[in-house]
């Protein structure tokens, strides 16, 4: 990605790439203190303090702190052995993360999927900017009825596939039921659940399509019948699950579609090409209903997991933007959190536990309470993410809208000690060997293992129980979590919309993203009851209760903290960046100013 340079390299004067680097070590020598070994401004490579015998706490950090240095240094030289040319540089280039497991809107799920699917097909409505809250988009307008369960949609005039094809409320229906087709296996498909008859039809109950509450009046108007007042439903057809994508282009080539070129799309961008491994290039969509705002015209999303690169890139301009907190390196988050590029936020994201609850001894609610019990996780925040991450001891973040959280359970090592001995395991004796499994992410200083290491020891030390840990490949591990093929499991849960359903969904008997094999029926209960209020009040505290049974009267889950959004980005140069409870940028709003490097 850097451009080639001339000559030998021998005597070269220093380039603003090799200055930013240079100032990035001198403050990160600032944070660490001076080492007498180092020679020629590099450091040495066994680093020790002279006439200090360190402990080993203090041995492993220095060498982790030199070892991401060295990191650092390698990912500055690497990219100058060689070069590519011919192709024109993007007008905005973004680390987005691991490579995206799928650009389908009815099969993406992770944030490295999602972002780009909203990039490449709208819904009804879209994400606001600034606030996130829910928009016209394919739709210039609606009505509700009175009793708040049939919504009116009226398509823009102007939507096209291409220019000989437009998109019609036909398109919309389509895309809705091919999300709640059973053979599609969309794990969001309970999203469209609050529409009539959409849980029926995706369970297979149901084979009559025409039955669904999705029915396309005319061409350019689309009638929705919910089950029931939904506070949240506009928020939903924001959501890459409700994109519209196109029908003839997917009956013509099935689960190929996406490998169709060209491959028309209903968002701002179309997808120009997708190197595994390299990149995702998007260049603007000529046909999009609002081109005429779209501001940058082609976009680079490049699939960067190890947070020492990602910096590079940052620090050498090649990446104009790194929107998560695990592509910066831990180790340096004390010099960073001082720059101007350094964005946090609040941000609707929890770090938790789920536990298999069909296997013994995790089905007994003493063992999973007393397990959480035990951990200590202001220790936790504290000791290894320094990023300002609030404990949780709930599911759903605090700030969510219309709604207060309810209480967990605490820390109480005594308390865990009894109730395991109550499940008949005394001093854990006569417990099984139980694994833990996390994924290899090598972002933010490989936090999951650091993590998984301090909760095997707060186990082994409160309650005498022996853990084996178990890292898996994010794919392998995702497939695991699927098939209930894990004792615990680390899990994270970004909010889709702001309301605590998001969250509260999850754990449905018949939810996709459930994964514990927990089943509750007075919670499915009062979940249906909550989302069939109006009154606000009234649904916040239905909803407190059913997060009461979750997070203390059964725990199948244990929270541990809750994310703060986070973006590095120079202000000074990156506009259209609006800090919001979803971290939801749209990238057509987002341009790069002339001037100075980042």
């Amino acid at each position: 990605m850097m451009e080639c340079e001339s000559g030998n390299g021998m005597g070269r004067e220093r380039t603003p790439r090799t200055i930013r680097l240079a100032a990035l070590i001198r403050e990160f020598r600032a944070i660490r203190g001076p080492n007498p070994e180092e020679c020629h401004g590099f450091p040495s490579a066994r680093p020790r303090l002279i006439g200090v015998k360190p402990s080993q706490t203090q041995s492993n950090q220095i060498t982790s702190s030199f070892n991401l240095l060295l990191a650092l240094l390698l990912a500055f030289l690497l990219p100058l052995a060689g070069c590519t040319g011919g192709e024109p540089k993007a007008d905005l280039v973004i680390i987005n993360g691991p490579d995206p497991e799928t650009l389908d809107p009815a099969l993406g799920t992770g944030l490295e999927d999602l972002r780009i699917i909203g990039a490449l097909f709208e819904g009804l409505a879209r994400n606001d900017p600034v606030t996130a809250r829910p928009i016209p988009g394919l739709a210039e307008s609606w009505e509700m009825s009175p009793d708040g369960c049939v919504y009116t949609f009226h398509l823009r005039e102007n939507l096209r596939w291409t220019p000989d094809e437009p998109i019609t409320a036909g398109d919309v229906v389509y895309s809705w039921l091919r999300a709640l087709d059973p053979r599609t296996a969309s794990e969001y498909a309970g999203q469209l659940f609050y529409v009539k008859n959409g849980e029926a039809y995706n369970s297979g109950k149901l084979k009559d399509p025409s039955q669904v509450g999705v029915q396309a009046l005319d061409t350019r108007t689309v009638r929705v019948t919910l089950n029931h007042p939904t506070a949240f439903f506009l928020d939903l057809c924001a959501f890459q699950t409700l994109a519209v994508v196109p029908r003839k282009l997917i009956e013509k080539y099935g689960e190929d579609w996406m490998r169709a070129r060209p491959l028309p799309t209903s968002g701002p961008y179309l997808l120009d090409e997708w190197r595994l491994n390299d990149k995702i290039r998007l260049v603007k969509n000529p046909f999009y209903w609002d081109a005429a705002h779209t501001r940058c015209a082609v976009v680079d999303c490049l699939p960067i997991s190890a947070p020492s690169t990602a910096l590079n890139l940052y620090q050498t301009g090649e990446a104009d933007i790194i929107w998560d907190r695990e592509n910066i390196p831990n180790e340096l988050l004390d010099v960073l959190a001082r720059r101007p590029d350094f964005h946090t936020f609040p941000f609707l994201g929890s770090y938790f536990l789920r536990c298999n609850t069909t296997r013994p001894p995790f089905n007994d609610v003493r063992v999973r309470k007393a397990l959480a019990l035990t951990i200590d996780k202001r220790r936790l925040v504290e000791k290894f993410l320094r990023g300002g991450e609030p404990v949780a001891d709930h599911l759903v973040p605090d700030g969510t809208a219309n709604y207060q959280p309810a209480a967990g359970l605490g820390y109480d090592p005594a308390q865990a000690r009894r109730l395991l001995a109550e499940a008949g395991y005394p001093g854990g004796r006569g417990f099984p060997h139980f694994s833990y499994l996390f994924d290899a992410a090598s972002g933010s200083g490989k936090i999951h293992e650091k993590l998984a290491v301090e909760l095997q020891e707060m186990w082994r030390a409160q309650l005498g129980l022996q853990v084996e840990l178990k890292q898996m490949e994010k794919r392998v591990y995702q497939a695991a979590q699927n098939r209930l093929d894990y004792d615990l499991v680390r899990s994270t849960w970004m909010g889709d919309y702001d309301d605590p359903n998001t969250f509260l969904d999850l754990f449905r008997s018949d939810n996709g993203n459930n994964r514990t094999g927990w089943k509750n029926a007075r919670y499915d209960a009062l979940m249906d009851e909550a989302n069939r209020q109006v009154d606000l009040s009234r649904r916040a505290a239905l909803l407190r209760e059913a997060e009461t049974i979750l997070v203390r009267d059964e725990a199948p889950i244990i929270p541990i903290y809750f994310y703060v959004g986070f973006n590095y980005y120079n202000p000074a140069r990156i506009k259209g960046i609006y800090s919001n409870m979803l971290d939801e940028h749209p990238l057509n709003a987002i341009w790069k100013t002339a001037g100075q490097e980042n």
